[in-house]
């Protein structure tokens, strides 16, 4: 009896051992793993408080030698940053609205609606994931030429005004909601918009801030069709106003990559900070969706 007892302590004392080393094992692949996605970013942050000449070193060095927090202010001096900074919040803000207002309602109409041929539409709501804006730029950019929105935030903003992605997500959140919160809010006298607005969408917050996030994301980093639309200065991002300081200094003997660098820092601070705010909010959205 005592051999058995001592045979199943040294049983479960080698599975401790085990999870132990499994999950020191563990630790370090996510460290590994968080060092390596995270470096790029690092590298990005120094080079722009570096001098020109210490980047162009042929032994790179991990930390400046000595700061240079002017790079940022060169960065406003050099360009109008500050224009293409507000430029950039009120083509993300209208995508984002009118992202958001159209992909509430259209998934409403497609997880609780019944119309004939629902699925059908969907399946091609679906399908227009598959199709990159290069291939449908011509004509709408000849719609935006011909109803005198070039070089204008509507131009900027119209062509990205439905989502799919945005459609998608929401709709497999809405199917995943029993219907009886609906039939319960009818029977309160609500309508139909008083049910997306006071019920769906409160109970549906997780994966409001996971699209809202990604579709503010890639607003913000949106590059060709502004380059496209926007014609002149009035109406340029931050992302073509990054292109435009790089090439300030073309053809000339010095480069001015300290300043894009730190031009990049700034372009990218709001993503970042709004992703370490709601990357719980995230992880909870897309469980949700997969869900259904």
């Amino acid at each position: 009896m005592a051999a058995l007892e001592n045979k199943s302590l040294e049983l479960q004392k080698a599975a401790k051992r085990k999870k132990r080393v499994f999950n020191i094992f563990q630790t370090i692949l996510a460290v590994i793993v968080t060092l390596i996605m995270l470096f790029p970013m690092y590298w990005m942050v120094i080079s722009s408080l570096k001098s020109q000449e210490e980047i162009l070193l042929s032994l790179p060095t991990l930390w400046p030698k000595e700061f240079h927090f002017e790079n940022y202010l060169n960065v406003f001096n050099r360009m109008n940053f500050g224009k293409y900074y507000f430029n950039t919040i009120i083509m993300t803000a209208g995508i984002l609205i009118s992202q958001m207002v159209t992909g509430i309602f259209a998934a409403y109409g497609f997880s609780k609606g019944k119309f004939k041929g629902k699925e059908t539409v969907f399946l091609i709501v679906l399908g227009a994931l598959m199709i990159p804006i290069q291939v449908t730029f011509i004509p709408i950019y000849m719609m935006c030429a011909n109803w005198g929105l070039k070089d204008t935030f509507l131009g900027l903003i119209l062509p990205e005004a439905v989502s799919p992605y945005y459609i998608f997500m929401l709709r497999q959140t809405f199917m995943a909601i029993d219907d009886s919160y609906i039939e319960a809010a009818r029977m309160d006298g609500l309508g139909r918009i008083g049910i997306i607005t006071r019920i769906l969408a409160p109970m549906c917050k997780s994966t409001m801030f996971t699209v809202t996030l990604v579709t503010f994301t890639n607003g913000w980093n949106s590059y060709f069709w502004p380059k496209i639309i926007a014609m002149g200065e009035n109406r340029r991002v931050l992302t073509i106003g990054l292109a435009q300081l790089k090439n300030t200094f073309a053809g000339m003997e010095t480069m001015n990559n300290h300043e894009v660098m730190a031009g990049a820092v700034l372009a990218i601070l709001p993503v970042v900070i709004l992703f370490f705010i709601f990357q719980k909010y995230m992880l909870t959205g897309y469980s949700k969706a997969a869900m259904k």
